[in-house]
Parts: C-alpha cells; structure tokens; sequence
C-alpha cells in the first residue's frame, strides 16, 4: 500500500515500486491530494484493504475512546482546531512541530515564532525565501526554526520526526541532513555512549541563502550546554563562504567537534579543535573517541587579516589551494577550483590569494622560480607591505636543478617582512637529507630567519586553517539554554503520527486538528489574515 501527497515526486516513487498503473489517468490530482494506492492478491482482498482505510479515516481521534484522556499525558481528549487554541491547551509547550502541507507551512511556522515558540518544521516544499525570512526572525527572537524539510531531531532525549531511540550521553548533533543524524546517532548508541541532544537545520541551511542560521545557533547553544562535552557537525557539501564561518565558529566553540560533509574529501585530519571525518561511521567514532580525549584546546580566534600563497609548485599551490578553500572567502587564485575567484590581475592579490608563480604568465621572459628567486622574492616584500596580510605562505622546493641554495637567497627577504608586527611567514620545505641544497641547512636558514617550517601540505593546511579565516561571530540574541533543560511540551500541528509518537515517549503534548484557513482557499484565507490583523 502506499498513502501519500500527489506529488509528482511521490507519484515516482510509486511508479518505481510497481504500485501506479500505467492506464491511471492523473489529470484530476493535485499536489495537496491524499493519493491512497493497494496492490493485492485479490480484488476482495484490495475491496478488504480499502474499506478498513475507510474506517480509519472517518474515526476521529477525539473519539477514540470514552477514557481517552487517561492514556493522554496531557489529560486532554479534545483536539483544538487552531495553533492558538493548541497553545491555550498546552501554555507551557516550548516547540511546535508542523507537518502541514508546504504552501501552508510558512504561515503556520511565523504564528509559532510570534508565539515565541522553537519550531520543528517538519514540511516540505517551503520556498528558500520563507526558510531565510523564518529564520531571519527566529535569530532574532532567540528561538530555533529546525527545518524546513527537518526530518528528525533529538532534545532532551525526546525523538521528533523519524528519531531513533538511544541513550542520553555527552555528544552533541548538529545536521543538516535528517538520515545522517540518525546514522550518527544511532553508531553512538552502538559505541556504547550517548547523545545530548541532536539538532536538525533541513537541508538548506548551509547554502548561501539561507547563510548556516540555524548550525550556528546549535554550535552556539550546544557549546554551552553542560551536558554536551563532543559536537557532531553533519552536512552536505555548504556553500564556500558558509563553509567558513560554521567552520570558524566550530574552531571557536572550546569544544571537540567532529565535522563530516557528505561528498567532500577532508581537506586535513584535525584542525584544532576541529577534527575532519571521511563519513558518518567515522565521524560516530572519532566523536566517542573525542570524548576521552583531555588534551586541551586552543580555542584562539585566527588571526585578523589575509593570507597569501607564493608558490613555485603549480601541484602544491593547487592542493594547498583545494584544502584551504574549505576554510576561506573569499579566495582568489590564477589556478582554477571549486570556490575559488580567478585574479583578474595576477600581479595585484586581492583578499585570500593563492598563486602559481610558476605559471606562464609570471615566467614570461624569465626563469622558472625554483631557478631564480627573484620574482617571488619581490612579491613577499609586496605583500608583507600590505597591513591586511596576516600570513604569508611560501614554498621551498629542492632537488636536482632547483636553486643551489634557496634559503640563503630567501631568509634576508624573510626578515625585512617580519619587521612589520603582526606578520606571519609559513614555508613549506619539500626535499630529502640527499638532496644536493642539504635539506637540514636549509630548514634552519630559514627558521633562524623566524619562518615557520612544515614539511607537508597537510600540516601547511592544518596550520593555516587555524591561523587565519573569519573570527568567531557572536549572536546577537543567543537561544536561551533553558530550551534544553525546560520539561519538554509541544503542540503538533500536521501529521498525527509525530503527536501519537510524543505520547509513546510519555511527552506532554496537544494535537492540532488542522484544516488550510478558509478551506485552501488563498484569496478568501488573505482576507481572514488582514481581518485577523
């Protein structure tokens, strides 16, 4: 059987699964249609099926039963029509939950915010521009707007949505993806610790519209839960400029986080407090291994200003470039990647910049500058000139062919740049003990010369990561910590199943017995609002 909304998504997902004849016509059906579909042995057996729909949907729930209100932790055997009236049954409810049908679910969602309540919205179909605004306004009034498109969250141990069942524990769940946070959740469970509490956002929160509203109010609010000792991140890919400011209040949060976005390699392992799983599995057990993990963290905002990379490498400039783009906007660069600008005018960086000094437009009538150091050379003294550079990242290349002595020719340079305070120079030394340059000779050149030395892109990336990039952007109006620690109530506007859960898990809870205002009728319903008003 299938009972759905006459969706054209859903009518796919009924053809898929053999249960939409092909000769049904559709013409007649809305998206906002109930579409009930049986495929049976027999015609009996179908006549059977449907009959007992039948008997289901004309029961109604305040009639369930005579002693209905004893098995109802609210006491309450009468279902109100309205939010309002849901609100006026349950005046201590802290969340709304609402599952209506999409083109509705805005409206339903501001009555909720105007009532000062945190909203799971559960309801697809909520354009991007009602999610910014709704979320816009929740920040605002301290309150959370989970959703639109929020399948499951956990608070206080209560399952919302599609929630799995799991024991209370030290780890925190930030997701922009309802399944992955209960893969998350429930590989905890199997690890044998717990969740604190799990936070959905819906699946746009971390695009460029939406701006991470609702991931930067649970890193923020799970950061000072006492209850909370481990963060869990989860997303798909976010938008680049997003990227960095979740990340930068990841870094600034003063506890362990473990960040997965689904379908991007991690550019490092662990960028300070920030540790970077390959999937939802790892991210599970590098949180419970987090967990007891007391080295102590440095929660330090990065440094105020711009990086910029000069490389002589085209490949370690494009990789440093790929892992750093996670971390930065915006970022300039005359290699193309995925988030990155292309400098109009490489001779001229333009806020975070990476190059490719070996790239043809700089060798024009010149060496290559593993060769001749000279182009390079001048471009650090450029740019340590500018007071918006906090970092400079250099790399120094040896082997066969390269320049004799590179660090001698690039230490003087080094140390005219760091006369200006606040400045930092990073190099990345690539070679062996056998090269002819004596790679030990040149690291301490260079060191004495007050560079940093790495010998690897990702230790480069991991340093600089936490060294520049956004510093942490405090909320105006914080989500009171008192929504994780008030005795749970909510009114359920929508979908009966999410109210009959709650009262399995002996929640206070009052269901809404919702119809669209005005019957679905948009202009009659404008006139009721504006009367309302």
């Amino acid at each position: 059987a299938g009972v759905v909304m006459a969706t054209e998504a859903n009518l796919d997902i009924l053809r898929a699964n053999s249960l939409l004849p092909d000769d049904l016509s559709l013409d007649d059906l809305g998206a906002d249609d109930l579409l009930l579909v049986v495929r049976a042995e027999s015609e009996s057996a179908a006549q059977d099926a449907l009959e007992r729909v039948d008997e289901l949907l004309v029961r109604r729930s305040a009639a369930a039963g005579a002693d209905s209100a004893g098995d109802d932790p609210t006491g309450i055997d009468y279902h109100p029509k309205s939010l309002r009236g849901g609100l006026k049954s349950l005046p201590e409810a802290v969340w709304v939950l609402i599952s209506t049908p999409g083109r509705f679910a805005a409206g339903v969602a501001q009555e909720a915010l105007e009532s000062g309540r945190h909203v799971f919205l559960y309801s697809d179909n909520v354009s991007i521009e009602d999610e910014a605004r709704l979320k816009g306004e929740a920040r605002e009034r301290g309150l959370l707007v989970m959703g639109p498109d929020c399948g499951t969250a956990m608070v206080q141990g209560v399952g919302l949505g599609f929630a799995n069942r799991v024991r209370r524990g030290p780890i925190g769940i930030v997701a922009a993806a309802g399944t992955g946070l209960q893969a998350v959740a429930t590989r905890v469970h199997s690890l044998g610790h717990g969740v604190s509490h799990a936070l959905g956002t819906g699946g746009r929160d971390l695009s460029e519209a939406v701006g991470g509203a609702t991931a930067l109010q649970g890193l923020d609010l799970l950061a000072r839960d006492p209850e909370t000792r481990v963060v869990v991140l989860v997303s798909k890919p976010p938008a680049p400029a997003v990227a960095s400011r979740v990340l930068a209040a990841a870094r600034g949060c003063g506890k362990p986080v473990v960040v997965t976005f689904s379908g991007l390699t991690p550019p490092v392992e662990r960028v300070g407090n920030v540790r970077f799983a390959r999937g939802l599995d790892e991210a599970a057990r590098m949180a419970v291994e987090a967990v007891e993990d007391s080295s102590e963290i440095d929660s330090r905002d990065p440094a105020a200003g711009y990086l910029r990379g000069l490389f002589s490498g085209g490949t370690l400039a494009l990789e440093v470039l790929h892992g750093l783009a996670v971390f930065l906007d915006p970022v300039f660069s005359n290699l193309h990647a995925d988030g990155v600008s292309t400098l109009d005018d490489p001779g001229r960086s333009r806020a975070h910049t990476i190059l490719d000094l070996g790239a043809d437009e700089f060798t024009v009538g010149r060496l290559h500058p593993m060769i001749d150091p000279d182009l390079r050379n001048r471009r650090v003294l450029q740019e340590s000139a500018d007071p918006e550079v906090a970092l400079i990242l250099l790399d120094v290349v040896l082997g066969e062919g390269a320049h004799a002595n590179p660090a001698e020719a690039l230490a003087p340079v080094v140390r005219k740049a760091l006369e200006r305070t606040g400045l930092e120079i990073v190099v990345l030394l690539m070679g062996t003990e056998e090269d002819p340059q004596n790679l030990e000779e040149q690291g301490a050149l260079l060191g004495q010369a007050g560079a940093l030395i790495f010998r690897t892109n990702e230790q480069v990336i991991g340093y600089v990561a936490g060294r520049v990039g956004p510093a942490t952007q405090a909320l105006k109006v914080q989500v009171p910590l008192e929504t994780l620690t008030t005795p749970f109530a909510a009114v359920n506007v929508g979908l009966e199943m999410f109210y009959s859960s709650l009262v399995d898990q002996e929640q206070r809870a009052v269901h809404v017995d919702w119809r669209p205002p005005a019957g679905g009728n948009e202009r009659l319903a404008a006139i009721l609002k504006k009367l309302k008003s």
